[in-house]
């Protein structure tokens, strides 16, 4: 689920001595009630939730601004994994309000981009209430995850963002062996696959999706918070993946001088975090595990 949220100050307000006159948004869509809420901090700024759970941020007077912990980290792994502003072919799995295929646009500018995204009455209230600019580049579909994943053509991405939730869980058959073994073969040869995880000590199920995309790529990276990964409480994590070497030491930098730093771990350190678990095979696939009361409420 969607973590690391300052304590925003959401509702019509004054923003800057000035009366801000966006309002809160709620509107029931294909997989719930989503709400959009303006922060009063930012004057174009809006917090999307789905069932009371935040799922999304954006500031659309600067798309490059992540608010979300998490974000922040898979804005660090793009800004890292080709070289600055080269333009790069993405596809993301779960689309919220868009927030990493604008960071893409305006970091990356002539990006080609396709955000799958299964709830069609949420695209409708993003588009209606945060459109996209013109010349974005941004391809918007309306299907499930694994069955657009399993029609798009070989080598159609340079990288794989997944970032799908149902309420606040992943579903189960995005977690199996088959599932990232479509992932491969949608990326190109030097393609990454980045997914937001969340879970909490022992770590049952991250420890399983690290086994099951170890049998599939040749490096994972993982990226937490300290405590997250001692297993003080639960958040979220990132995985990154790939048949290639990552650019680590300028991915550790970033991460660790962040506003909410984290730690990047990799090879032995991440053999061992998986222990002896298991590949996850499509008949016993699970959704990740509910997130306790309260973990990822606005403040």
């Amino acid at each position: 689920m969607r973590a690391g949220l300052r304590r925003l100050r959401v509702a019509a307000a004054r923003h800057n001595g000035q009366v801000n006159e966006a309002i809160p948004v709620s509107r029931t869509t294909d997989h719930g009630t989503a709400k959009l809420m303006p922060d009063v901090d930012r004057a174009r700024a809006w917090l999307l939730t789905v069932d009371g759970a935040p799922q999304s941020y954006v500031d659309l007077d600067e798309p490059a601004y992540l608010e979300f912990e998490y974000t922040r980290r898979l804005g660090h792994v793009l800004d890292t994994v080709a070289e600055a502003g080269r333009p790069l072919d993405v596809v993301h799995l779960g689309g919220g309000a868009l927030t990493l295929p604008r960071y893409v646009a305006a970091t990356r500018p002539g990006s080609r981009q396709d955000v799958v995204e299964a709830d069609r009455g949420l695209l409708e209230l993003v588009a209606e209430y945060l459109p996209l600019p013109e010349g974005s580049g941004i391809a918007v579909h309306a299907a499930d995850a694994r069955a657009w994943l399993e029609t798009a053509p070989d080598d159609h991405a340079d990288v794989l963002i997944a970032d799908v939730f149902g309420g606040s869980r992943v579903p189960a058959h995005l977690t199996t062996l088959a599932y990232a073994r479509e992932a491969e073969r949608v990326l190109r040869p030097d393609g990454v696959y980045l997914a937001n995880l969340a879970d909490a000590a022992p770590f049952g199920f991250l420890r399983s999706q690290l086994a099951t995309f170890a049998a599939v790529f040749e490096e994972l990276v993982l990226i937490a918070e300290p405590a997250v990964l001692r297993g003080r409480r639960f958040g979220n994590a990132v995985l990154v993946a790939a048949h290639r070497p990552f650019a680590i030491t300028a991915l550790a930098r970033r991460t660790a001088a962040d506003t909410f730093p984290a730690r990047v771990e990799r090879g032995a350190s991440v053999r061992e975090f998986t222990g002896p678990a298991r590949p996850v095979e499509d008949a016993d696939a699970v959704p990740s595990p509910e997130p306790p009361g309260g973990s990822f409420g606005i403040g």
